[in-house]
């Protein structure tokens, strides 16, 4: 730990993949910091699907954080298998990995979060602190409220509190707004023996089919599960404009056989054999490019920086800003160096992929793959060893 570190006192908001990722990277510097996250406990919610993560940016914050083995051991590397089908079922592409291929392997995201948690000291995350306000001066120290009325002090605050950050106030104006595209997920269990017919269309990973007006896009998990999401274009209220609720899931199964009537049986599948209700989850994004004023004492990452449509990469950026973060706190003769430091190198980058994504979620629904990432930069592929 640089000395200039020595009893400052920092706080990440947030205990998704980039804040835990930023958290254990610290640690193994020495230096000091809490994780507080809104959660009751690790078990609360559901932490969603499962995620590729790339070997050019995933990968090498995992390398840092000295979790690349435990990573390999828990990822699906068949998982990688992408199909494309048509409208009417056919199979219009297919991808399957080599098998030494390690690219981009998928995990639950609940497992990446388990397994960062427990490479953490022993209270480390504390629970059940969501976040009110970010307050003082920005010479620090910042006054981080909490929604029981709990205070802290922190000389550094790190903002991974996702796309409605708390902490992205206290630097920015800037607020999410609705894509006008929406998801909506449901969820598939026991997938070999429950839904066969699922296993034969959509392989061992992942695959995808779109019109134009709408999509679907298939995702398997680990232990037999899979998470379909269906895309369309929807105004934000679409389930009241329709008098419905999340929990009529007759009626709006109904309404999805509706819109996409004429796709084959095969894909209609993915409407009819769904195990329990569908999950709404529109889909919201920062303006392009989101920069802020420098502080001294508050930056960001992952979502609660560079919210865009998603195309492969949030949990990737996130996890390489909490990369470049912590080493850039490990190794500079000041917090606020640091920060400069770091956010030389995100706040470019991310403006690349929010320009090149901005406004064209629509890619979503298409029948041909999503824009090419941009590339990541030598500068930070090495930051990130």
């Amino acid at each position: 730990m640089t000395t200039t570190l020595a009893g400052k006192r920092i706080a990440v908001i947030g205990g998704g993949p980039g804040g835990l990722t930023c958290a254990r990277i610290l640690q193994l510097h020495g230096i000091p910091v809490t994780v507080y996250d809104r959660d009751a406990d690790e078990h609360t919610r559901n932490q969603g699907g499962s995620l590729d993560l790339h070997e050019d940016d995933g990968q090498l914050a995992l390398r840092a954080a000295g979790l690349l083995d435990e990573f390999s051991a828990l990822a699906r590397f068949e998982g990688q298998e992408m199909r494309e089908l048509s409208p009417a079922g056919a199979l219009l592409d297919q991808n399957l990995p080599a098998d030494d291929d390690t690219s981009a392997p998928e995990i639950d995201r609940g497992q990446l979060r388990s397994m960062l948690l427990q490479s953490l000291a022993p209270g480390t995350v504390q629970w059940g602190h969501g976040l009110e306000s970010v307050t003082g001066p920005d010479a620090g120290p910042r006054t981080l409220t909490f929604s029981d009325g709990t205070t802290v002090e922190a000389d550094l605050v790190i903002g991974a509190d996702g796309s409605h950050s708390r902490v992205r106030e206290a630097v920015s104006d800037a607020q999410p707004y609705y894509s006008g595209v929406d998801f909506l997920e449901a969820w598939f269990e026991d997938m070999e023996t429950a839904h066969p017919a699922l296993v034969d269309l959509v392989g061992g990973g992942s695959a995808m089919a779109g019109d134009g007006d709408g999509a679907f896009f298939a995702q398997r998990n680990s232990g037999g599960h899979m998470r379909v999401y269906i895309v369309r274009r929807r105004p934000l209220d679409w389930m009241a404009q329709h008098g419905l609720t999340p929990q009529d899931t007759d009626s709006i199964r109904a309404l999805l056989l509706e819109e996409f009537s004429g796709w084959s049986p095969e894909i209609l599948r993915l409407i009819t054999d769904n195990d329990g209700e569908y999950v709404d989850r529109p889909l919201f994004v920062l303006p392009a490019p989101h920069t802020w004023a420098h502080s001294a004492t508050v930056t960001l990452l992952g979502d609660a920086a560079h919210l865009m449509p998603p195309a492969g990469v949030g949990v990737n950026l996130a996890m390489l800003d909490a990369s470049e973060l912590a080493l850039a706190l490990a190794h500079a003769e000041s917090i606020d160096d640091a920060i400069r430091d770091y956010e030389s190198t995100m706040l470019p980058r991310s403006a690349e992929y929010q320009i090149a994504l901005d406004g064209n979620a629509d890619f979503l629904l298409q029948d041909e793959p999503r824009p090419e990432r941009p590339g990541v930069s030598a500068d930070s592929a090495t930051a990130a060893h």
